[in-house]
């Protein structure tokens, strides 16, 4: 039994759906209005900041030549740069209050989910933010829409249309595009409506690629029956995170399309809606390749449900689940126009080299030393460490796929640890491919011990870029700072005074299942504030 001198008591408890919970044993219904107004105040200040420090159009039809140009330049960028990460920094605040709420008890999954969309309300306006992605996918949007094939070239092919072009980063101008039918599908209907009206295109794709984020909010509550977790705590990992907030959606970023649809799809197969999830699972994959390993996965599931032998069911869920990936991928494919040439396009995000990706950073790492006492190239060995990594993601895979031949809510878990290994032991990591695999495990029980270093990780992968998409992991005093801040992020959501600058450390939880009823207020019924 929780006292009041015991002031964290089951803070080994894995948070799972028994906890939904105050402690007066009501179900939590606390709304946090001022942590969901600190959000939101931060968002408004990253839009208003953000036509000049964050991915803004080479040619600003709007502010490009009024009073207000000087926002874009000089001085002005960088105080706009300054007030930017001033905004971020409440989002952060936020999410951190936010979850000492959640892992307390006392809100439950519909302000959580209030919260999140109210911080993203005021970014869907916002230019891209942190990336500048969103202009690559209207270019991919627009070669075949005037006959260029997006497999085969880059959108600096599109010379008549400068608006779009100009605005695509110099990494990608020549680069073919490394996604799937589905995604270009939509891009293409996302141009047909805005045309060259860059601005317009932008806010168009994030309210597309939002669909994902509604299959995702839809999915998560099954998720979480089966999988065994909490979903307050899956909300608020895999919804209201500055990762969901400022990449995926404030970017945005087509990964929040493709996890949605494959939350989806993961439902649907445990919900027995077998053909159903592997239709949105294939088109998950039809937007990014990445969540091609997660359909084997879904096989065992299918398996499970079968009534024969163990091989007579799995031969049939997985003879069943290609039949039905094909006519899929194969109708999406012919809708969108397109033909194969995505599969060789693939290798385009292989020409990012970073130390995200820790088969590139071993890579780095050997280079450095050896080229103390050796003048040699740094590309041999980036090569080896990469077919390393390779062949150790192939056995994470393999080994992950039959240890989930039970198929349930253990394979789903196996599903999830192979698209985080996807995201780590390929070529390239960028900060949002960890979200692959994130939002899965975000329905699982967690442990509250782990958290704080989620939110450490969460928040430090946002700064690995800057506002403007520039990649900041080479600036190493920027990357101290970055990591000084994610640590103070995580220390925070368990300690009132993480730095200790009032001579305490009062713990920020609570006990976060049952405890002692307080006295009854007078109308019988005990008082449930939400202390925000």
């Amino acid at each position: 039994m929780a006292t009041t001198t015991d002031p964290a008591p089951n803070l080994e408890n894995t948070l799972g759906a028994d906890t939904a919970k105050t402690e007066s044993g009501k179900p939590a219904t606390g709304m946090p209005v001022r942590t969901i107004a600190l959000g939101t105040l931060g968002t408004i200040l990253i839009l208003l900041t953000a036509v000049g420090a964050a991915g803004i159009l080479v040619r600003d039809p709007i502010l490009g030549n009024g009073p207000l140009s000087w926002i874009r330049y000089g001085h002005g960028k960088m105080l706009a740069t300054a007030v930017l990460y001033i905004g971020f920094a409440l989002v952060v605040w936020a999410w951190v209050r936010l979850g000492r709420h959640v892992l307390a008890g006392r809100v439950d999954a519909r302000a959580v989910l209030i919260a999140a969309l109210c911080w993203m309300a005021p970014l869907l306006f916002s230019p891209p933010v942190f990336t500048r992605d969103v202009f690559s996918y209207l270019g991919q949007g627009t070669l075949p829409l005037h006959g260029f094939d997006p497999y085969l070239v880059g959108p600096a092919q599109l010379e008549n249309m400068p608006d779009i072009s100009q605005n695509v980063h110099s990494f990608w101008q020549t680069t073919p595009a490394p996604y799937g039918p589905m995604f270009i599908l939509l891009a293409k209907g996302v141009v047909s409506i805005t045309g060259s009206d860059a601005i317009f295109g932008v806010i168009m794709m994030r309210l597309a690629l939002a669909i994902g984020l509604g299959l995702l909010i839809w999915a998560l509550p099954g998720l979480v029956k089966h999988l065994g977790g909490k979903l307050p705590v899956a909300l608020w990992l895999a919804v209201a995170s500055p990762m969901m907030v400022v990449h995926l959606f404030g970017g945005p970023h087509n990964d929040i399309l493709m996890v949605g649809l494959l939350a989806a799809g993961t439902l649907c197969v445990l919900n027995r809606k077998h053909v159903l999830g592997i239709v949105l699972a294939t088109l998950a994959m039809a937007v990014k390749a990445s969540a091609a390993p997660a359909l084997p996965f879904l096989v065992w599931v299918w398996a499970k449900h079968l009534s024969s032998t163990f091989w007579r069911n799995f031969v049939r869920a997985a003879a069943l689940s290609i039949g039905i990936f094909a006519v899929t991928f194969t109708a999406v494919t012919l809708a969108a126009g397109v033909n194969l040439g995505w599969f060789p396009a693939l290798r385009a995000p292989a020409m990012i080299v970073n130390w995200m990706s820790p088969p590139t950073a071993v890579g780095e790492f050997l280079h450095w030393l050896i080229a103390l006492v050796f003048n040699v190239s740094k590309d041999p060995f980036i090569l080896v460490t990469r077919g390393i990594g390779a062949l150790l993601l192939v056995y994470v895979f393999v080994r992950q796929w039959w240890a989930a031949r039970d198929g349930g809510a253990d394979a789903i878990r196996r599903m999830a640890i192979v698209l985080l290994a996807v995201a780590l032991l390929s070529p390239a990591t960028l900060p949002w491919y960890l979200t692959w695999g994130f939002v899965i495990a975000a329905a699982l029980p967690w442990n509250p011990r782990r958290l704080p270093m989620v939110v450490g990780f969460a928040v430090f992968l946002v700064l690995t870029y800057s506002p403007a998409g520039e990649d900041q992991l080479y600036n190493y005093p920027f990357m101290a700072a970055a990591i000084l801040v994610s640590v103070l992020a995580a220390k925070a959501l368990t300690t009132i005074d993480p730095m200790n600058m009032f001579g305490h450390k009062r713990p920020a939880l609570v006990d976060v299942g049952p405890a002692p009823s307080p006295k009854p207020a007078a109308s019988g019924d005990p008082k449930d504030p939400v202390a925000d």
